[in-house]
């Protein structure tokens, strides 16, 4: 069945960009909301040194006996925060209420902290940006069980995505690339694939080894930084990430959108992506 859009006009601006948030990003009346706890990791085999805190969100009516697919989030209470750029947990509320998405729980991770002389320094580059599967190692060897021990939750891969913006989006794609026998589906926004630090693998991987069993979505800013430039360009590592998963057979979706490295459209984006990435293949 065809489907018709809304007329939308184009901005001739591409850099003062704000989009607006959908009734899906908003507390509606008559949803109740979810139940959200929150504990914390002091110490970490695949980071040492680090702690964080990480926060689990269920929506109403949720059943603990009942097998849940697993969405999990990096930055953790930014993508969380219901008065923030994603409100990751209002966006999980409204589909879990529509029942637009199977019975899920949210894990919200925050990136670790290393404590250098006394001062909280930010390990997050360190954890988001790298290519390798130590964060993926993290998420299912050192947060999962803690939700395990108390929720029934799916073992198939397909039924567990990650969702991250900027290295958090790199991050996703690589905890995906590297354990797709745990994680199956992957939302990247504003991927910042430029910056990995020999930089961006993937390209070069989806052409020359064999395809994953991963659903993608990526998200790309027409003026990401450099957007312009023939080295270090955020954009364009995004879209030729994306022509080789399209080259490569790949089950994706591109989506992009004007304005520079801000997580806005992204977090406006969110109920879509969720209801594309969850949708049957």
């Amino acid at each position: 069945m065809a489907v018709t859009i809304p007329f939308n006009s184009l901005p001739v601006s591409q850099t003062d960009v704000v989009y607006e948030y959908g009734p899906d990003s908003e507390l509606r009346d008559g949803v109740e909301p979810g139940i959200v706890e929150q504990f914390s990791i002091d110490t970490s085999d695949q980071f040492p040194g680090t702690s964080r805190k990480v926060w689990v969100h269920r929506p109403a009516g949720h059943s603990p006996a009942q097998e849940s697919a697993v969405m999990f989030f990096n930055d953790g209470w930014w993508y969380l925060d219901p008065d923030g750029d994603v409100r990751g947990g209002t966006v999980l509320d409204n589909l879990a209420a529509t029942r637009e998405l199977p019975q899920m729980i949210g894990v919200f991770v925050d990136p670790g902290v290393l404590d250098v002389d006394g001062v909280p320094t930010k390990h997050r580059n360190a954890e988001y940006d790298a290519f390798d599967d130590r964060y993926a190692t993290f998420l299912l060897d050192e947060v999962l069980p803690r939700v395990e021990a108390r929720f029934a939750v799916s073992t198939d891969p397909k039924m567990r995505g990650i969702c991250g913006g900027s290295s958090g989006g790199n991050a996703a794609m690589t905890a995906a690339w590297t354990r797709p026998d745990s994680i199956g589906r992957v939302i990247a926004l504003n991927a910042s694939f430029a910056q990995m630090p020999d930089g961006n693998p993937y390209p070069a991987l989806i052409a020359s080894e064999s395809r994953r069993p991963l659903r993608v979505l990526l998200h790309g800013a027409h003026r990401d930084l450099n957007w312009n430039a023939a080295e270090y360009n955020w954009f364009a590592e995004n879209l030729e990430t994306a022509a080789a998963l399209a080259r490569g057979g790949y089950d994706f979706r591109l989506v992009t959108g004007d304005g520079g490295h801000s997580p806005n459209h992204g977090g406006v984006l969110l109920p879509d992506a969720l209801r594309w990435l969850w949708a049957e293949n």
